[in-house]
């Protein structure tokens, strides 16, 4: 049974990814860190001698504190952040306990390096359809909720991706990791690369994915629906970033769709009331 203030690993780990989850801060030490540049899917990295500081400038008033251990010094900051209004938790047993139970973890070299805000930066090719708001769903909800996004022209996306100091992503061309590779999109290779591959409910999300973006909705039949939504989508909204904001609810809906309700079907008995008794509806 978790501590007082505490949350269980088994209860943050269902629910990170989902729109509601907590706001996952990491506070080790620079020391523990480097030790180990990993980090729990979507966390973001404060300091833990500093809460009182950048308490207030939180995106989420509902977090959980993650130290080494998950003791004092995850248990304080959360206190702290309780004081300030916010409603926290210490992750039970930590980062520690979360690495011995071999949950998911991302790599912190596999992302561009963070701005002096702690965010990553990430370019693309404007007016997206499936893999360019696919990927950012993912980047937010599973790598980096702080993450920014530019959609430029594409000749520009490499150039911009210099001057900002992002990763380029979804482009064609020599030096662009973030891309197709044969028949996988780019949403395939970061479900790999960041080291999600565990989550099942992403590896089958990303077989929907790729076959919207690739041209090929037989690989699965949600793949057609999948590429339809967002080809409406796209001739909705003419601001990108407003697409990305609705796309959001609709990979947040998939993916609840591969982890929850793949075996479930839908017909019109299955929500009638229940048959009466002719003397039960006299009575």
């Amino acid at each position: 049974m978790p501590a007082l203030h505490s949350i269980a690993i088994d209860k943050l780990i269902r629910l990170i990814g989902t729109p509601g989850a907590p706001l996952v801060i990491d506070v080790r030490s620079d020391e523990e860190r480097i030790a180990d540049p990993r980090f729990i899917p979507g966390s973001i990295f404060r300091s833990a001698t500093s809460v009182a500081q950048w308490a207030a400038a939180l995106p989420s008033r509902n977090a959980v504190v993650v130290c080494e251990q998950g003791r004092a010094t995850s248990q304080g900051a959360a206190a702290i952040l309780r004081h300030t209004g916010i409603s926290a938790e210490a992750l039970d047993d930590g980062f520690n306990g979360w690495r011995k139970e071999a949950l998911p973890l991302v790599s912190e070299a596999a992302l561009p390096t963070r701005n002096a805000d702690g965010r990553t930066t990430w370019v693309t090719r404007a007016r997206p359809k499936v893999d360019r708001i696919a990927c950012p769903w993912l980047i937010r909800r599973f790598v980096d909720p702080e993450a920014m996004f530019l959609y430029v022209p594409p000749a520009d996306v490499l150039a911009v991706a210099e001057q900002v100091g992002g990763a380029a992503f979804d482009l064609e061309g020599d030096g662009v990791f973030w891309s197709h590779r044969e028949d996988r999109c780019t949403f395939d290779l970061m479900v790999e690369e960041f080291g999600l591959g565990g989550i099942e409910p992403l590896v089958h999300l990303a077989t929907i994915v790729r076959g919207a973006d690739t041209g090929h909705p037989e690989i699965v039949p949600e793949a057609a629906g999948l590429l339809a939504a967002s080809l409406g989508l796209s001739r909705m909204y003419s601001d990108d970033l407003e697409q990305l904001e609705v796309g959001m609810g609709l990979y947040d809906a998939f993916y609840r769709w591969c982890r929850d309700a793949r075996g479930e079907t839908h017909n019109w008995a299955s929500h009638r009331p229940a048959a009466r008794k002719v003397d039960e509806v006299r009575a």
